[in-house]
């Protein structure tokens, strides 16, 4: 399995990694007109494409022999300098259990030590199981945060930290 930076060319396997993988991870958790809101704020194509061409914020492909099963997103030095924040990581349901999620943060940790970066934070809804993965990697919750993203939703979320040694 390979990892590598996504492009503006890699919209399209974004919004389609990101289609698939929303109804699995939080079907139990949001209704589906909130799934719908948020794919449409966070992963339309001009949100993408905002995202890949802001400085501090690059996309990473999972991928393994030219077929895709997963991503992260992150954003350097957020909110300060030091901390990275891991915004998105999602792996197809057909990938679940294959290490994917794994790889991809210990590409991250990897990077972090070549970018003086040694802390990743990232948000987790409180109910989503994606929380013991997490854990399962080192990370723990240092606090908890609601955010309004409008249209009346609520994101319920955990902030987690992992530092890292440089």
């Amino acid at each position: 399995m390979t990892i590598r930076k996504a492009t503006l060319w890699d919209i399209p396997l974004i919004r389609r990694i990101s289609q698939e993988t929303w109804p699995a991870a939080y079907g139990e958790i949001l209704s589906k007109e909130q799934i719908g809101y948020m794919l449409e704020l966070m992963y339309s194509e001009t949100a993408l494409h905002q995202q890949l061409s802001h400085p501090d914020q690059e996309f990473f492909i999972a991928e393994e022999d030219g077929t895709a099963y997963g991503f992260m997103g992150i954003q350097w030095n957020y909110p300060v300098t030091g901390t990275t924040k891991l915004h998105k990581i999602y792996v197809l349901p057909s990938a679940q259990g294959k290490q994917v999620g794994k790889r991809l943060i210990q590409h991250l940790i990897d990077l972090l030590k070549t970018k003086d970066q040694s802390i990743i934070a990232l948000n987790v809804n409180r109910n989503n199981k994606a929380k013991s993965f997490y854990e399962h990697l080192g990370f723990r919750v240092v606090g908890e945060e609601d955010i309004d993203i409008g249209s009346g939703y609520l994101m319920e979320d955990y902030i987690m930290q992992l530092t890292v040694d440089n």
